[in-house]
């Protein structure tokens, strides 16, 4: 799975950190390992955890510039990582342990500076979790209203049955002279409504499965080749986008964000989530976001005047508190006026209305 889904990053040993801004000291956890050698299951971001306390931070231990950040290489189970302590702040580099014919001195690990020029493959390390963001790098998918009006449609299912699943036979309507094999269902979903100005944004498809053609003609028929959901007459088909790998490293934007949690993808908006979970931002690309930011979650905290309370239970003045942080996200995907973020890190329940800014 890794290897189908990102492209991963080599330790690169020189240049300078990236543009961001001013997040304080780069503060090295007390018990950070001097060494650590990469486990299979590993990724950049859990490794972090090991020598930072802010561990979306991990570029800047890596000395890496922007153009390293976009053009990364690869690290994979084996290599070990040394904490240079000598140097301020701390440098991670990449070491190579000596031959097991002469064991080196307890502590001792030699340093060797290394380019990895092969292609990725499954022992690479990946940023993030695979498991976590592979099914959405190409869902979510964000529509105008009434945008998936045109696009082919199904009209009926094997057996006049209500709703098929994986392995299931479907007749599509509207494929015309369209020669693509591969098709994703979708079904409309509900609006994204930007809490601050009420506004809809755009309108989230919500993905079903993929279909691949087994005879065209009008209708065509499809083989439901697997399905996340339910999949009935009236879902509509769009060309499955061939296989990507992004690139991204967790970074700050380079100017300040204040956004919110429009919802949870998928789910209805008063539902809440926690790490893992996939959430909408009202902020996209015209706003500066791109895959690779990371973005803290606060909460606006109200609670009642106490001596206000005490005279008059039902009408006690609010008091607005500073807003808490609570979590971190991660963008992977970003539309023009909305971005979609995974649930790094959280303390609390996620849910909409909850602000978005930088770490």
């Amino acid at each position: 799975m890794q290897k189908s889904i990102t492209a991963v990053l080599a330790l690169v040993l020189s240049g300078a950190a990236p543009v961001m801004l001013a997040q304080g000291d780069l503060a090295v956890r007390d018990s950070a390992p001097d060494r650590y050698v990469v486990q299979r299951g590993d990724t950049l971001w859990s490794i972090a955890t090991k020598f930072l306390n802010d561990q979306w931070r991990w570029p800047e231990i890596w000395r890496m510039n922007q153009e390293q950040i976009r053009n990364p290489h690869l690290i994979s189970p084996g290599d070990v990582l040394v904490l240079d302590r000598s140097v301020s702040p701390p440098q991670l580099r990449l070491g190579e342990e000596q031959a097991a014919a002469a064991p080196p001195s307890p502590g001792t690990v030699k340093l060797s500076p290394r380019i990895y020029t092969e292609p990725l493959s499954a022992q690479a390390i990946p940023t993030i979790s695979p498991k976590a963001i592979e099914p959405f790098l190409t869902q979510p998918l964000i529509i105008e209203d009434g945008g998936l009006d045109r696009a082919p449609r199904i009209i009926a299912v094997e057996e006049n049955r209500v709703n098929i699943g994986q392995g299931s036979v479907a007749y599509v309507s509207g494929f015309g002279d369209a020669d693509t094999p591969f098709w994703q269902v979708y079904r409309a979903g509900r609006p994204l409504v930007d809490p601050d100005t009420q506004r809809t944004l755009g309108f989230e498809a919500v993905y079903l499965g993929t279909a691949r053609v087994t005879r065209s003609g009008e209708p065509a028929t499809v083989e439901i080749l697997n399905s996340k959901k339910e999949i009935s007459a009236g879902d509509r088909l769009l060309p499955a986008p061939p296989p990507t790998i992004p690139q991204y490293v967790p970074h700050a934007p380079g100017a300040a964000v204040n956004g919110r949690i429009m919802g949870l993808y998928d789910a209805l908006a008063t539902s809440v989530g926690g790490r893992d979970s996939i959430i909408s931002i009202n902020k996209g690309i015209r706003d500066g976001l791109e895959v690779g930011h990371v973005l803290a979650v606060y909460r606006n905290v109200i609670i009642h005047d106490q001596k206000d309370y005490l005279k008059s239970r039902d009408r006690s003045r609010p008091i607005q508190l500073p807003p808490e942080r609570y979590g971190l996200v991660f963008i992977f995907r970003t539309f023009a006026t909305v971005s979609y973020a995974l649930v790094m890190e959280s303390s609390r329940p996620v849910q909409a209305g909850d602000l978005i800014q930088n770490p």
